[in-house]
């Protein structure tokens, strides 16, 4: 008997303890938010491409207040809030750079390589700042800014720079509508980003 004390004594330890230890946050009262790209490669499709003509996607910088799952909303000028329980499933850098990167991989036929597949061949190299990727409180926009840097080739200091910018219609601010507009405006940029790279 004695050998099966601890045994039942762990029991409604770990019973108490149960009330409390938390493992993780709380999760949000709406799901979380993703972003799907209007246009993907079809499944079973096969790219290849000769040497520097692959397409390297990286994450672009943000500023501090995209530093987070949370969607930002600006008012006025000066102040930022964010939605109510709205919260991306990821941070939004990589969710607008895989997002950019499945449009330039349809539109263009162009392989599109993520950091570590770019080690054997980078090819042209798109990186940036996604400066705006929240709500717009004064106009009820959705607002997308990404300031793109493209360096093609080897040669880093042969680059090209410009801002795309997309807004899309909002009704109210909740989390699902908010989802949806940034995903079209998101989808916007994404087709002119491709564009402009393909050329």
């Amino acid at each position: 008997m004695k050998k099966f004390a601890p045994l039942l004594l762990a029991a409604p330890l770990a019973a108490m303890l149960s009330g409390c230890i938390s493992f993780g946050g709380k999760p949000p009262k709406t799901p979380f938010l993703s972003l799907q790209a209007a246009e993907q490669i079809k499944p079973g499709d096969v790219q290849t491409a000769a040497s520097g003509t692959t397409v390297t996607v990286l994450f672009p910088t943000v500023p501090h207040e995209l530093a987070t799952v949370r969607v930002p909303v600006h008012q006025g000028e000066n102040a930022v809030a964010y939605v109510k329980d709205a919260q991306w499933v990821e941070a939004p850098p990589r969710l607008f750079a895989r997002l950019v990167g499945d449009t330039i991989s349809a539109r263009t036929g162009r392989p599109v390589l993520s950091y570590r597949q770019s080690q054997i061949d980078p090819g042209a190299v798109l990186s940036g700042e996604l400066r705006r990727f929240g709500v717009d409180a004064d106009t009820n926009q959705a607002v997308v800014v990404f300031d793109a840097l493209l360096v093609q080739g080897d040669d880093a200091t042969k680059f090209q720079k410009r801002r795309f910018e997309a807004r899309a219609p909002l009704a109210e601010v909740k989390p699902e509508l908010v989802a949806a507009a940034l995903n079209t405006a998101a989808n916007q940029v994404a087709v002119e980003v491709a564009d402009w790279v393909g050329k």
